[in-house]
């Protein structure tokens, strides 16, 4: 399994809802659409700045990509980047492999 990194942002919707309940467990619908999918949260957090929350979880590239896809369409959340957490080191030696061999055009 992969981990993922799910940053976004509230609605006006998705505001309003918190206006209309302040004690939303965001955590817990996080958890609800994760395990839905097979998926694991790790963590949800609240942020101050330009994403207004981030989730950590644990699956596979598709089960995060429906995950967005399904919270997006809610009209509660928008702007999801969802990054994929990576072994910079694994990239590079394979970059450094390929590096020796591709001819870029006109070379």
């Amino acid at each position: 399994m992969a981990t993922f990194y799910a940053l976004g942002n509230y609605t006006t919707q998705g505001f309003q809802g918190f206006i209309k309940d302040p004690k939303s467990d965001r955590a817990k619908a996080a958890q609800a659409a994760a395990q839905a999918v097979g998926a694991k949260l790790v963590s949800y957090t609240g942020l101050r700045g330009p994403y207004d929350f981030l989730a950590v979880f644990e699956g596979t590239f598709a089960q995060g990509a429906g995950i967005k896809m399904a919270t997006e369409a809610s009209g509660s959340l928008c702007n999801i980047a969802v990054c994929e957490a990576i072994n910079i080191n694994e990239i590079a030696a394979n970059a450094a492999k390929i590096a020796g061999a591709y001819k870029g055009p006109g070379k």
